[in-house]
């Protein structure tokens, strides 16, 4: 029996990008999977397909052993007959109904009663009893958040459809909500896939990751495994790796391949590198790179560059140090780190890199 999602469609537009999706899937149970990529990569559109709010020109999407869309059947599924959850990026609230009528709105064929009883159990799950009557211009931009995840919970959907759902908040609530609607999703264990072009909202949010790049899915996986390990240039620019530099591949031998960048010899990891490959892209994630004042710290790492500090600047708690090491590094450090070491634009550091660490991608990928 097939569980879960599962997608490959086709969606073209007149003038426009041509949209194809590959092996898209679900699990059945509780997980969060982000469509992840540049604006205009095609993401919402296909929520909107799986919704059944678009209907594609090509392909298969099915949910369990129930076909949704099927073109060679011309087959296409109601909306209304998929159970699918929906909360659009600016929440799709209706400004002159309470609360209470907003969760309500979807829950046709219900006695009244049962109706009050559902949305009194969703907004005391979600926290916020006893605001039933207010209108949603009287609530935080997290209230309404909130609203709109209980309208679409409040139905027991099969799967949850959310498109960018921080994006209507401003930058700290956005920060201070990421916990809260993982929490939540988790609590509810309905199979979500979500939406986002935040690199940080997709390592907070998600389980699965799909990279999606100019209208197609180019790689898919585990959220660590595709952020440290991107399949090609243009992924890695997508998960904004910190650096990325052409090499050229000096050695193999056990199972260590050793690449000379620009000025300086960096030490890999040979696996999965097919022994024939000859230029790749280097990829150090800049949160993998330990600075040291002193140069008898070697210990474990293999990879020790002699640098000099080009640029410091603030990234939200953290700070980028932009280094020069025979090839331009950055490293990411806490603000009392960068304190403790006296770091400032010109001083002389060693960068720390353990050859686990470095991705090489092979140039003609």
């Amino acid at each position: 029996m097939n569980t879960g999602l599962s997608a490959s469609f086709t969606k073209r537009f007149d003038n426009g990008p041509m949209i194809c999706v590959e092996a898209l899937r679900t699990s059945e149970k509780g997980g969060v999977t982000v469509l992840f990529g540049a604006s205009g990569a095609g993401k919402t559109t296909v929520l909107r397909c799986l919704a059944g709010l678009e209907k594609p020109d090509e392909g298969l999407i099915r949910f369990g052993d129930e076909v949704w869309f099927e073109a060679s059947r011309k087959h296409s599924l109601p909306a209304r007959l998929r159970h699918v959850g929906f909360v659009p990026q600016d929440y799709g609230l209706f400004p002159h109904l309470s609360v209470e009528q907003n969760i309500a709105y979807g829950l046709h064929g219900l006695a009244l009663a049962d109706r009050r009883r559902l949305v009194a159990e969703i907004l005391d799950w979600m926290g916020l009893a006893g605001m039933e009557k207010r209108l949603p211009g009287e609530l935080s931009g997290g209230q309404q958040q909130r609203i709109a995840l209980a309208r679409a919970l409040v139905r027991r959907p099969r799967l949850l459809l959310l498109d960018e759902p921080l994006s209507a908040l401003d930058a700290p609530m956005r920060v201070r909500l990421r916990g809260e609607l993982r929490g939540l999703l988790i609590r509810f264990n309905v199979p979500t896939l979500l939406v986002t072009h935040d690199r940080q909202e997709a390592l907070a949010l998600g389980d699965h990751l799909v990279v999606m790049h100019e209208g197609r899915v180019v790689q898919q996986g585990a959220v660590p495994e595709i952020f440290s390990r991107p399949s090609s240039l243009a992924v890695a620019g997508i998960v904004a790796v910190e650096t990325i530099q052409p090499g050229h591949v000096v050695h193999f031998g056990e199972g260590l391949v050793q690449v000379s960048v620009k000025n300086a010899s960096v030490t890999a990891l040979a696996e999965n590198l097919p022994a024939d490959v000859r230029t790749v892209f280097v990829c150090i994630r800049a949160e993998d790179v330990i600075l040291s004042r002193g140069e008898d710290d070697r210990s474990s790492p293999r990879n020790h560059w002699a640098g000099v500090v080009r640029a410091l600047s603030r990234e939200g708690p953290l700070v980028r140090v932009d280094l020069d090491c025979g090839f331009p590094l950055a490293a990411l450090l806490t603000k009392q780190a960068c304190d403790q070491m006296g770091l400032a634009e010109g001083e002389r550091v060693f960068a720390l890199v353990k050859a686990p660490h470095i991705h090489l991608i092979p140039r003609e990928a």
